[in-house]
């Protein structure tokens, strides 16, 4: 939804909307990079993280949508959290079966696939009764999921040592 919400909220051309579009992607390669940075370097300390971080950008994009140049550079910003949260899924996803790797990618892929139609749903749902600068919720309800699913995984993970204590 992120054409319409550009269009009806921004109200900005058809021409600068596939400019925005494309900044969007390219900010997603520039976030898979990172993402393999991070998730490298403390890949819980990431999974947990993130929702929040991409929380916050939702919260400015709720309130500053309707300006061009905010939007703009929101939208380099949440196009680098897409690259990082899909590389944060396929992670959480395949450390769930190391010794499962084609299972794990199928699970990924189907994962993705359901997100997908599930969040465009419901954000059909918001927007049409709502509105389309509305829609945005249905990202920070997706967050609030994702938090109530990683923080008792996280808690699963944690050593053998620390589960006594």
């Amino acid at each position: 939804y992120l054409a319409e919400y550009l269009k009806s909220v921004t109200n900005i051309s058809g021409q600068l909307i596939s400019f925005m579009l494309i900044l969007f992607g390219g900010a997603n390669i520039v976030g898979n990079i990172i993402a393999g940075k991070l998730l490298t370097k403390n890949a819980i300390k990431t999974v947990v993280v993130f929702p929040f971080a991409l929380g916050v950008v939702y919260i400015i994009l709720f309130f500053v949508g309707q300006f061009t140049w905010p939007m703009a550079i929101l939208t380099l910003v949440w196009g680098i959290f897409a690259g990082i949260g899909t590389n944060i899924n396929q992670y959480w996803i395949s450390s769930a079966a190391p010794e499962a790797p084609d299972f794990a990618n199928g699970l990924f892929l189907s994962s993705v696939n359901l997100g997908t139609t599930i969040g465009t749903a419901v954000g059909g749902l918001f927007i049409s009764g709502m509105g389309t600068q509305y829609v945005v919720l249905v990202g920070i309800l997706s967050l609030v999921l994702s938090v109530l699913f990683i923080l008792p995984r996280r808690y699963m993970q944690r050593p053998i040592s620390q589960l006594s204590k």
